[in-house]
C-alpha cells in the first residue's frame, strides 16, 4: 500500500475554525501545532510523553472517520460516558480511492464498555449469531484482560481494515506484543491500515512503519533509536545494576 491505497490519506486540523489554542483540546502540544497529518505507510505510530495528546489526537482522527469515540466498530454507538473531545468536529480527513471492507478502534481506557455492550446485545433476540462469535465465541468479561484484547485482534480484525489502536500494549505481556506484531503483518498483508498510539518500542519496532514523535514543539518522524522509549529502555537493559543505583540513590539523597 502506498499513499494513494491508504484508506485514510491524512487528516488535516482546520485550524481557521478552532476556538480557541489556550483551551482543551487545543493547547495539547500534539493539537496546537498541528496543520496536517499525513500517512504514508500502512503502519504509523504516534508516540511521546505522557500528556503530549496522542490518546487525544488518535480519539479525534477515529471520530472524525465515524468511529464511536469510545471504541469498537463503526457500528458500535452506545455512549458510558461522554468525555471525549471535540477535536473530530474540526478535522478534515482525506479517504483513499478505496474503502476499507473492516475497521476497528481500540481503546485500553474503555475496552471494558465495549465488552459490556458486546454483551448487551448478544442478550436481546436476534436473527444472526451472536456478536462474541466473532470475538473467539466468549463474552470478552469472561477472559482475562490480555486475552480479550488479544481476541480481537486475532478474531475480530479480518483485514482489508483500518485499524486504529490506542496504547494496545497496556493488557499484554512482551511475548503477547510480539505476537501481535506477526498478527498485524498478518493484517498489513492482507492490505490493512494500522494508525497507534504506543509506548511499546516492541511494537514500534514494526518494519517500514512511520513514526511520529509528539513532543512540545510539534509532531516530526524519527527512526525507533531516536525514540526515548528505544534509548532508555536499551540503556537500562544494557546497565541494569548501574541504572538502578543512580535511580535509587537519587531517590535517598
Amino acid at each position: 500500500m502506498n499513499n494513494t491505497t491508504l484508506y485514510l490519506r491524512h487528516a488535516e486540523l482546520l485550524r481557521d475554525q478552532v476556538p480557541s489554542f489556550q483551551t482543551y483540546p487545543f493547547h495539547l502540544p500534539a493539537v496546537r501545532t498541528l496543520d496536517r497529518l499525513i500517512f504514508q505507510k500502512p503502519v504509523t505510530f504516534l508516540v511521546g510523553e505522557n500528556g503530549t495528546g496522542k490518546s487525544t489526537l488518535l480519539e479525534g482522527i477515529a471520530a472524525a472517520w465515524g468511529f464511536n469515540p469510545e471504541g469498537g466498530t463503526l457500528n458500535f454507538s452506545f455512549n458510558t460516558r461522554s468525555s471525549h473531545s471535540s477535536l473530530y468536529e474540526y478535522f478534515r480527513i482525506a479517504r483513499g480511492v478505496r474503502r476499507p471492507k473492516d475497521g476497528f478502534f481500540l481503546r485500553a481506557e474503555s475496552y471494558y464498555n465495549v465488552a459490556s455492550y458486546i454483551d448487551e446485545l448478544d442478550e436481546q433476540p436476534s436473527f444472526g449469531p451472536p456478536i462474541k462469535n466473532s470475538y473467539g465465541g466468549k463474552s470478552l468479561h469472561e477472559q482475562s484482560h490480555g486475552e480479550s484484547f488479544f481476541a480481537a485482534f486475532v478474531h475480530r480484525f479480518g483485514g482489508r481494515g483500518l485499524y486504529i489502536l490506542d496504547e494496545p500494549e497496556a493488557a499484554l505481556s512482551p511475548l503477547r506484543q510480539m505476537s501481535l506484531l506477526v498478527r498485524m503483518h498478518e493484517l498489513v498483508q492482507q492490505d490493512s491500515q494500522f494508525i497507534i498510539a504506543t509506548h511499546s518500542p516492541i511494537l514500534m519496532s514494526y518494519p517500514g512503519a512511520e513514526i511520529f514523535l509528539l513532543e512540545g514543539e510539534g509532531i516530526r518522524s524519527v527512526a525507533l533509536e531516536e525514540t526515548e522509549h528505544y534509548t532508555v529502555t536499551k540503556a537500562f537493559m544494557n546497565d541494569r545494576q548501574g541504572m538502578l543505583r543512580e535511580l535509587l540513590e537519587d531517590e535517598q539523597a
